[in-house]
């Protein structure tokens, strides 16, 4: 692992994939560092955000570099389930892309083990790897001007699910009315990077 300043406020851990950033973000999490402000894996690193009047940035570095990883990040927590009602706008297309049926999108789509990568785009907007490779298809040539709250989506090795609306070019399979994103929660975001997700086909999602 190696471990650099990120400006004034900041570190920057840079790992060797997507798990160990997981196992890092938990166990800096855990350790409860004093002045940490925000800690942002990505797919190979991980930022830890630092109040710089309370956080020595060369100790911080220290500390980081000797920390025990966890073996998994979320314990044996189970998977969160959402559940989907699979009449996306995009399924036809998406087996058209694909030469698979509609059912068989659905099923390939419900029968995934998804992980959290990390969050980004908007608040609360968790990219999910686990998809089946044989649904990954590009966004669409032309992004939709609003995507509602809720759309289950899917586009190259990623699912997600919108928490708010917003423009997107991801291509929709279902919907939930499971709230990505609510600020009358603690934590507003429902997902974290490196929890588990799965997707439950649901005749009515609510």
């Amino acid at each position: 692992m190696r471990v650099r300043r990120a400006g004034d406020a900041a570190v920057l851990a840079e790992v060797e994939d997507l798990a160990t950033a997981h196992r890092l973000h938990a166990a800096v999490r855990a350790a409860g560092f004093e002045g940490i402000v925000d800690v942002v894996p990505g797919e190979r690193t991980v930022l830890v955000v630092t109040d710089p009047a309370r956080c020595d940035l060369d100790r911080l570095r220290a500390r980081l570099a000797a920390l025990e990883l966890p073996e998994r990040p979320e314990g044996d927590a189970a998977p969160l389930e959402i559940p989907v009602r699979y009449d996306g706008e995009d399924v036809a297309e998406v087996a058209e892309l694909t030469g698979l049926t509609a059912e068989e999108v659905v099923r390939r789509h419900a029968s995934g083990d998804y992980v959290v990568a990390y969050l980004g785009f908007s608040p609360g907007f968790g990219y999910l790897t686990g998809l089946d490779p044989a649904l990954h298809v590009p966004r669409r040539s032309t992004p939709r001007t609003s995507v509602p709250a809720g759309s289950v989506a899917i586009a190259g090795p990623y699912s997600a699910v919108y928490p708010s609306p917003s423009p997107g070019g991801w291509r929709l399979l279902g919907r939930t009315d499971v709230a990505l994103w609510d600020l009358d929660r603690p934590s507003p975001a429902l997902l974290r990077p490196g929890a588990r997700v799965r997707f439950v086909p649901v005749e009515d999602a609510r």
